[in-house]
């Protein structure tokens, strides 16, 4: 156990008061913001679930602050499943109002976000957070989305978040519309709180019509591409998110931190040019986070004011990855070549940098790690030629990870 007590999370013994399931979303603050707009909807496929501006979210002396501050108002939520919201995008101005720059003025993440299996976990473990001298930011339930929150920094500054509950988009695209949004929270909620079904038939008592939300236009978009049986307005589908990867001068404090404090575990280190990375997971897969030396941010050419390092983004197989380099290449997004040690336990992997320089990681599989806790050692894993092939040999862990749930498109 890494800490001194127990905590029971769902009847389990734990060494800490939560169990990080998965990376749930993340959020860039942008100063290419109406550029990127498109390439994260109408090239990467992530559907609007809500386009606001911060200044209808605001009132009284914080508006008139907002206003001094924020260049372009914007907010957007998107999402390539039926989570709410799975990327957010905003101007970087929105950082510097809410201080997600305030000790590093290289972060451009507005926050990376881990789900836990309920909301005991989220205010049971904002109180271990505070036990453990972690700076939280505040705690409450975020609206739009509905998910129950913690917020709080990691040593570097970075805004993360534990939650529970997000809110999902059925069929027929329409996100909980604005009137819903009573139910949000900007303290630590008494428990227990009113399950989701009964917040719906408390709005319909109110007479609020539960479908007049928000729901995304894609009609400029022409479905021609045949996607395994389905036709898309793009070749290729992301199925899900991860790895976030991040350089820091701090490898040592913020390993220990996401290890001892986050309850990740290291899977395995590698070095670049004398530079470590630390690869580390938090269930089966090969690493859900990459910390890199950022001295190595130079030595590659990235963008020298961002500290991401880049965002996964996983697609449906190795003949969308194909075809994903191609159709983004072809619409003039520049692919970044980045040496195997930057995705150990991923084979095959594509960098897209989007229109701020940040790197988009697309893959289509990656290596699972079983109960003992062992990589694949090296000499086992694919050998990667190039060009790549069309097509490639099954590994016994290939498509075993999570599947995407829901129809494509």
């Amino acid at each position: 156990m890494n800490a001194a007590r127990t905590y029971q999370v769902g009847g389990v013994r734990m060494a800490r008061p939560f169990k990080i399931r998965r990376f749930g979303h993340f959020g860039f603050n942008l100063d290419r913001l109406d550029e990127a707009v498109p390439f994260y909807t109408d090239e990467l496929g992530f559907r609007i679930t809500d386009d606001m501006s911060l200044f209808d979210l605001l009132d009284g002396p914080l508006l008139e602050y907002a206003r001094t501050v924020i260049t372009n108002p914007r907010m957007l939520f998107t999402s390539n499943s039926s989570d709410h919201h799975a990327v957010l995008l905003a101007h970087k101005t929105f950082g510097t109002l809410v201080g997600n720059d305030a000790i590093a003025k290289d972060n451009t993440v507005s926050q990376i976000t881990w789900q836990v299996g309920a909301l005991d976990e989220v205010l049971d473990g904002a109180e271990y957070l505070t036990a453990n001298n972690v700076q939280m930011v505040r705690l409450g339930r975020d609206m739009p989305g509905g998910n129950w929150h913690a917020y709080f920094l990691d040593p570097d500054g970075n805004t993360l978040e534990l939650y529970y509950g997000m809110e999902q988009v059925g069929w027929d695209r329409n996100s909980k519309p604005r009137a819903m949004h009573y139910r949000g929270f900007d303290t630590a909620p008494p428990r227990p709180q009113m399950s989701e079904a009964a917040e719906v038939r408390e709005a319909l008592a109110r007479g609020i019509d539960i479908h007049s939300g928000s729901r995304p236009s894609e009609s400029h978009l022409e479905e021609t591409y045949n996607v395994g049986g389905i036709l898309l307005a793009r070749p290729f589908k992301v199925v899900g998110l991860g790895p976030f990867s991040l350089f820091t001068d701090n490898l040592g404090t913020m390993t220990d931190f996401y290890t001892r404090i986050m309850g990740f575990e290291v899977t395995e280190e590698a070095t670049y040019g004398g530079r470590r990375i630390v690869y580390l997971r938090h269930g089966a897969e090969h690493h859900s986070m990459v910390l890199a030396d950022k001295a190595l941010r130079t030595d590659l050419g990235l963008r020298p004011d961002a500290s991401c390092l880049s965002v996964g983004m996983q697609v449906g197989s190795y003949r969308q990855l194909l075809d994903a380099a191609d159709f983004l290449e072809a619409r003039g997004r520049e692919i970044v070549k980045l040496p195997p040690e930057l995705h150990l336990g991923i084979d095959y992997a594509v960098h897209v940098r989007d229109p701020d320089g940040h790197l988009i990681q697309l893959y289509y599989c990656m290596e699972q790690v079983g109960w003992e806790g062992r990589p694949r050692p090296a000499d086992l894993r694919p050998r990667i030629s190039a060009p790549w092939p069309d097509s490639v040999d099954a590994q016994s862990d290939s498509y075993a990870g999570p599947a995407y749930l829901g129809p494509l498109g």
